[in-house]
Formats: structure tokens, C-alpha cells, sequence
């Protein structure tokens, strides 16, 4: 029941009425989401990313897989004002671009999904971490929206400006992208790290071949 009055809810605020286009969205193959899910650092202010959308993102865990069922991540979710300022002003991105100081000015993101766990961090925590990641990610994907995830931040301190009783593991933004991001296939051996030129942030990805055993 949850799950259909989040998707009548959705439909409410951002549906167009148009059936055919909705079966078609709904459709969308994990082959169409996986390329445009990428880390983007740079978001579109002028898009205001509704609560909505975020506990659409955030449902997802209620079908995911999950170490033991035991079910242990708890979500908090942040939209623009002041405690968005909070959580960016304790995350870092780019750290393989540390010259560039992203996001750059007026990219800033403004939505987030806090991951904390109600247990200690463990193997178990991290795959069922990484799975909830994931699949949030591309249900941001699925409306039409896209995030980062964020390891790189100060835990200790979004723990207390935000007032947690739980320790932060992972921070999601979300929004609407603000730059384009392609991916370059290479081969066992070329250099990893992501790049930037004329504008378009690049990815390198090995080929299948090099990723099989």
C-alpha cells in the first residue's frame, strides 16, 4: 500500500497525464539507466528537488537485499535551506580533481539522503550499504533526476550539526545534473582516474575482456 501511494503521490505532483509515456518510463531497462548513472558534481539550482522524489528514492530499501534481513540502514533526508548548507559545508567531491574545488560555484547540491546504520559499521553493513547506494542512484535515474555518493566527509561533525543519535556511514546527493559525463572504455594497465577536458568529465571503464578472470 506504501508503495502505490508513493507512486499515486508522484503522479499527482509530476505526472503529466500522459499513460502511454508512463508505461513506457516504467519500462526503462537497467541497460538505459546504468550508463546515465554516473557520479555528477555539478547540479542545476534552478531545479528544486521535491520531498517526493526523495522518499521515492529512499522506498527502494524496502526491497532490496539485505544482510541477515536485518534491515539496519536509517535514512535522513535533506532538502535546500539550512540544513542542506550544513551537509555541504562537511562533504568533500573531486578528490581526484583537488585544482578544480568542486562543486564549482552556483552547482552546488541542495538535496540529500544521509545513510546512517543502527549498528556498528561491519562487512555485512558495507555490501548492504553499497547495495542501497546503488539502487537509489538509479531510481534517481528512473525520475529523471541523478547523485553522488559521498564517502569523503567529516562524520563526527554531520553527526552533531545535524543532531544524529546515529553515526553517518554515506551521503547522497541528489538533483538535476549540470554537466555531462561520458564514459571512455580502456584496457588493463591505462590510467583509472577520471579526467576533465574541454568541458565533459570523463570516466575510464576497463573493457569486459580485461574484467574477466
Amino acid at each position: 500500500m506504501a508503495d502505490n501511494y508513493l507512486e499515486k503521490r508522484y503522479e499527482e505532483v509530476f505526472g503529466n497525464g500522459n499513460k502511454s509515456r508512463t508505461v513506457t518510463h516504467r519500462r526503462a531497462s537497467l541497460d538505459r539507466l546504468l550508463p546515465l548513472n554516473r557520479s555528477y558534481r555539478g547540479y542545476d539550482k534552478s531545479y528544486k528537488v521535491h520531498k517526493l522524489q526523495l522518499d521515492a528514492i529512499v522506498a527502494v530499501n524496502t526491497k532490496v537485499a539485505s544482510s541477515i534481513n536485518k534491515q539496519r540502514l536509517r535514512f535522513l533526508e535533506v532538502t535546500q535551506g539550512p540544513v542542506a548548507d550544513i551537509v555541504n559545508n562537511n562533504i568533500a567531491m573531486g578528490r581526484l580533481l583537488p585544482e578544480l574545488n568542486l562543486p564549482l560555484p552556483g552547482t552546488e547540491p541542495e538535496a540529500f539522503i544521509v545513510v546512517c546504520s543502527t549498528c556498528e559499521e561491519n562487512p555485512g553493513i558495507d555490501i548492504d550499504l553499497g547495495i542501497s547506494l546503488q539502487s537509489m542512484l538509479l531510481k534517481a535515474v528512473d525520475l529523471g533526476l541523478g547523485g553522488i555518493i559521498i564517502r569523503n566527509f567529516d562524520k563526527a561533525g554531520l553527526k552533531s550539526e545535524l543532531g544524529l543519535e546515529l553515526l553517518p556511514l554515506a551521503v547522497l546527493a541528489i538533483g538535476k545534473p549540470a554537466e555531462r559525463i561520458s564514459l571512455v572504455p580502456v584496457r588493463l594497465g591505462d590510467d583509472l582516474r577520471y579526467y576533465r577536458k574541454d568541458g565533459v568529465h570523463y570516466v575510464p571503464k576497463l573493457v569486459l575482456e580485461d574484467l574477466l578472470l
